[in-house]
């Protein structure tokens, strides 16, 4: 890899399904949730390439090495009555970093969800990532305070999926 060459991307491919479950590891090793991580290769390849894709993906190249990949999906913002993307997972490892893979990934993916007519991407960031705060800053993103992800699963979700119907 030199430092001139230009970043590629390209939508991921079933022989790319590897190289994501790895990012997805070492993306939780970065962000200190290991724990949290269960990626399964034969689930990603479904979910990314089976009858009923859940997700996409788009995989960055330097010359002939994979160098970080961003993971989407449809998203649909009943205000707007318009679909949005959801970009889940943008991840370049930190010694691949400063060469633009990035960049280049988001652009790629505001491409994509401008060709699809939506009208924003959404996606969330850590409070203690200030290096990628900036970069999303940078590019022109906001940093919503005013919202909190919410999360239901495990043992909280079953629980209220399987709970009796109250009426009022």
């Amino acid at each position: 890899m030199t430092g001139s060459e230009p970043v590629a991307i390209r939508p991921a491919t079933p022989s790319d399904v590897p190289a994501i479950a790895a990012f997805i590891r070492a993306l939780a090793r970065y962000e200190k949730l290991e724990h949290q991580c269960d990626a399964d290769e034969a689930r990603l390849r479904a979910h990314l390439f089976g009858e009923r894709p859940a997700c996409s993906a788009l995989i960055a190249w330097l010359g002939e090495e994979r160098v970080g990949f961003a993971l989407y999906f449809a998203t649909y913002s009943t205000f707007r009555t318009m679909p949005c993307l959801w970009l889940e997972d943008l991840f370049v490892p930190p010694e691949r970093r400063g060469h633009g893979v990035g960049l280049a990934l988001l652009r790629a993916l505001a491409a994509e969800a401008v060709a699809r007519g939506c009208p924003r991407l959404d996606w969330a960031v850590l409070d203690w990532n200030v290096s990628a705060i900036g970069f999303y800053e940078k590019q022109g993103a906001k940093v919503l305070s005013d919202w909190r992800v919410c999360r239901l699963e495990g043992a909280a979700l079953t629980r209220l999926a399987n709970a009796p119907a109250q009426r009022r």
